[in-house]
């Protein structure tokens, strides 16, 4: 078989012309001739392999770049790059999901009709932050109150009055009213002072760059807490005896995991299992996870920085918040089991039991 068309080509590929004259123009499918009198474009019969993986590639949504990219590797390469490519989808999809229930849940509580009644609940709750055995001293801060719930881990020269200023940007929702319906553009008005106070506080150090931090908080609204999330504190639900984990993290190995490049077990013991790929800092991306979740009576729920998660195995943190103590002693059982293995990092806690009223 001779040489095809543009035209011959486009159809037997499933692209159109005008993609096809942009892939020649960026390198990504040359022509095999082009015509010097007509400047038309004449492709080998053999381009149709990689045209047609081209087409399919734009079809997932991959950017271009990758697409070349893709197309210069071997088969295997090609398909864990695929693969990888995919995993970043579904997890962007998964938290545009999350928004999305944030939303419809949120507009359908400004309706009267949409709302259901129920008996009234309260949290009680307790925290501490301890500098564990190594650290010289604590970059974490944590705040618990009758409507927030904070932690956050500092990290760089300024890491301890970043997470302080993160903390203190939250605090008026303590004591704020806050409007029915408004809770979503509260919410984030909250977390933009906070990367402006972190912003101010690593901009008179030395090292600005270095100086930042992580910051997870949950807002009690009467029936529900909302949740906002940045950076690898996390934040744990116990619900009819079973734990669950309700936070993502936002750090490079979790996002080798998502692409299927780590299993969980290489990543609790990769070198880089602490590099963040969201923070409030300079040059960080600040965007948070948002959702809420409805309360039921006998929730428990635990915010906790890395210095927990990460030293302590999960079902030992089981074991000690299905404890029936209060938070203020699951609080200090939780800090001495992190210290007593080995206490490597700041470790700070935060429990909350949702309780009925009356």
């Amino acid at each position: 078989m001779g040489l095809l068309t543009i035209g011959v080509f486009a159809r037997a590929s499933r692209l159109s012309p005008k993609a096809l004259r942009l892939y020649d123009e960026l390198g990504l499918l040359t022509p095999a001739r082009v015509d010097p009198v007509t400047g038309y474009r004449l492709y080998a019969p053999e381009q149709l392999e990689r045209a047609r993986l081209v087409a399919w590639l734009r079809r997932l949504g991959m950017p271009l770049a990758r697409i070349q990219l893709v197309c210069t590797l071997d088969a295997a390469e090609a398909t864990q790059e695929i693969r990888s490519f995919w995993a970043r989808v579904e997890a962007d999809t998964a938290a545009r999901r999350d928004l999305a229930a944030f939303l419809i849940d949120h507009l359908s509580r400004k309706d009267p009709a949409m709302s259901p009644a129920t008996k009234p609940l309260g949290i009680r709750y307790a925290a501490l932050s301890d500098t564990g055995l190594v650290r010289e001293s604590n970059q974490d801060t944590v705040f618990a109150g009758p409507r927030l719930l904070a932690v956050a881990d500092g990290y760089g020269s300024r890491g301890a009055p970043a997470s302080a200023a993160a903390v203190d940007a939250l605090k008026h929702l303590e004591v704020d009213s806050i409007p029915a319906g408004d809770l979503l553009n509260v919410l984030e008005d909250a977390i933009e002072q906070a990367q402006q106070a972190v912003h101010g506080i690593a901009g008179t150090g030395s090292s600005s760059a270095e100086a930042g931090t992580t910051l997870t908080a949950m807002l009690w609204t009467g029936s529900q807490l909302a949740l906002v999330h940045i950076g690898d504190c996390r934040v744990h639900l116990l619900r009819d005896g079973e734990l669950f984990q309700i936070t993502h993290d936002h750090t490079m190995v979790q996002t080798m995991v998502d692409e299927g490049r780590l299993s969980p077990e290489e990543a609790a013991s990769h070198p880089q299992r602490s590099l963040l790929i969201r923070a409030l800092g300079q040059g960080a991306d600040g965007t948070p996870d948002m959702r809420l979740h409805d309360a039921r009576q006998g929730d428990r729920y635990l915010l906790c920085s890395d210095g927990l998660s990460t030293v302590v195995p999960a079902e030992e943190i089981h074991r000690v918040l299905s404890d029936a103590g209060e938070p203020e002693r699951t609080v200090r059982e939780l800090v001495a089991l992190a210290n007593g293995s080995g206490g490597p990092d700041n470790v700070s806690c935060v429990v909350a039991d949702v309780v009925g009223l009356g």
